[in-house]
């Protein structure tokens, strides 16, 4: 079965990969500690990986492969009803090594904002385990170019709601 072909809404693919973020865009990094130890990095790294993550935190998953892998294609809802917002995103990379593990997504033609955002579990050397998310984003529908400041908001409190999963589904 061959995939259709992507259809990112935004030039600089894989940009969260590295610094600096493009410009022109919002830029969000939020850190937090989830644990120590392997065992935590383990389960963090495929609670995120295996989409868990994003259930655990109340939000609808539908992917395209059960593991987040380059060209994977997702749609991420919230909400409910009428206030459902879906997402639709694809893997644009993925870091599986044995002291950090993650991916990002990019935006698809019809998703609210318009960029990238990552997703990355790390070993430190004390043994400390981080959760990080890295993006970009502007305004790609009217309701969220109304929104305005509210948006970003939003996406630290979301990216905040994700560690907190990722924090009790490393523990479990």
């Amino acid at each position: 079965m061959t995939t259709p072909p992507s259809a990112l809404s935004y030039p600089e693919v894989g940009a969260t990969r590295g610094a600096p973020l493009p410009r022109g865009y919002r830029h969000l990094h939020v850190a937090e500690r989830i644990g120590h130890g392997r065992d935590v990095f383990e389960a963090a790294g495929a609670a995120v990986t295996g989409w868990e993550m994003h259930r655990a935190s109340g939000a609808r998953v539908e992917a395209a492969a059960p593991r987040a892998e380059p060209g994977v294609r997702v749609r991420i809802s919230v909400g409910a009803g009428r206030l459902r917002l879906t997402a639709p995103c694809e893997v644009v990379w993925a870091a599986d090594g044995p002291d950090r593990t993650g991916f990002a997504y990019g935006t698809e033609a019809g998703h609210p904002e318009c960029g990238e955002e990552a997703f990355l579990v790390e070993l430190r050397e004390d043994g400390e385990v981080w959760f990080t998310v890295r993006a970009f984003s502007r305004p790609a529908a009217w309701y969220t170019r109304l929104a305005g400041p509210a948006v970003p908001l939003a996406q630290r409190l979301y990216a905040r709601r994700l560690a907190g999963a990722l924090r009790r589904a490393a523990a479990a």
